[in-house]
């Protein structure tokens, strides 16, 4: 019996140890080189410097002359090079675009992943910067996963003209959910409190603060709210509560059996006719 003991006792103190070491992993920053534009994408590099010191790195490319700016925001544990689809055909469509690391991610400092927090500063910045580079044009912003959250969270969502908020949790308790059902099944749902309570201790963020679908209330421009039917991580009904809960004018896109992926590669003429359509509205005035 005592041995029975010892051994349960020896096997939660290891999966505890487990579940710790797993949220510092889910925090660590994803920090690598990333070097110039790809061939055939006309962009400099460029640096835009924080409140804090640090910068942030980034590819911009001027579209024509009188023309609206895009920022493109990468997902989690990615860079500015997931955008590049995205802002080649913005481009060819006459839009400058501005690509960035957000902090913790490619070529931009940051001690960890805050899963939008911290890195709605970086949006910040690189808006003000997009907004001096195209002269007080109209800007737009497409955030993908913790791009979309970065656009919402913090003080105050994004300063811009028309949103898209591609596959964005609703709250980080769900998204932790979400996540650690999809890799051990129904057993994730009481793991995942325990991952998540780490996240105030580690970070220093409350886990109020990690909630889109209460930010995006706050948000004072058009959005489009994209989401996959099939994806695990965020569900179509997250998607379908954050559009619910944003302000108009708005547009629900949920894509037929989309997963947690690149919704540009997934449906490429379908989403580049959608997303110009939408700017088209919004940012250049054009009809509906």
């Amino acid at each position: 019996m005592r041995k029975l003991s010892y051994f349960v006792l020896s096997i939660s103190v290891l999966g505890v140890l487990g579940l710790f070491l797993a949220g510092g992993s889910l925090a660590a920053p994803r920090l690598h080189a990333v070097g110039h534009p790809p061939v055939g994408f006309s962009a400099e590099s460029v640096v835009i410097q924080r409140d804090d010191g640090e910068k942030i790195a980034g590819w911009f490319a001027a579209g024509e002359n009188d023309t609206p700016g895009i920022l493109l925001l990468h997902s989690v544990r990615s860079d500015r090079r997931e955008m590049v689809g995205r802002a080649e055909f913005l481009f060819e469509a006459g839009y400058s675009v501005l690509l960035i690391d957000m902090q913790g991610h490619g070529e931009t400092s940051g001690k960890n992943i805050t899963f939008g927090f911290r890195e709605s500063y970086d949006a910040h910045e690189a808006l003000s910067f997009l907004r001096a580079r195209v002269k007080g044009r109209k800007v737009g912003v497409i955030g993908v996963s913790l791009g979309g959250a970065a656009s919402l969270l913090g003080e105050s969502p994004v300063n811009a003209d028309a949103v898209v908020l591609e596959a964005v949790y609703s709250s980080i308790e769900r998204a932790v959910k979400n996540r650690v059902s999809t890799r051990v099944g129904r057993i994730g749902e009481y793991l995942a409190p325990l991952l998540t309570w780490q996240i105030e201790p580690r970070l220093g963020i409350p886990l109020k603060a990690l909630s889109p679908l209460k930010a995006v209330e706050r948000l004072k421009a058009p959005v489009m709210v994209i989401g996959g039917t099939e994806d695990r991580r965020t569900l179509r009904e997250e998607s379908q509560r954050l559009f619910e809960q944003a302000p108009e004018p708005k547009r629900l896109w949920l894509i037929e059996g989309a997963k947690h992926q690149n919704f540009h590669l997934y449906a490429k003429a379908e989403y580049e006719k959608r997303i110009l359509e939408f700017f088209g509205v919004h940012l250049l005035g054009s009809n509906a």
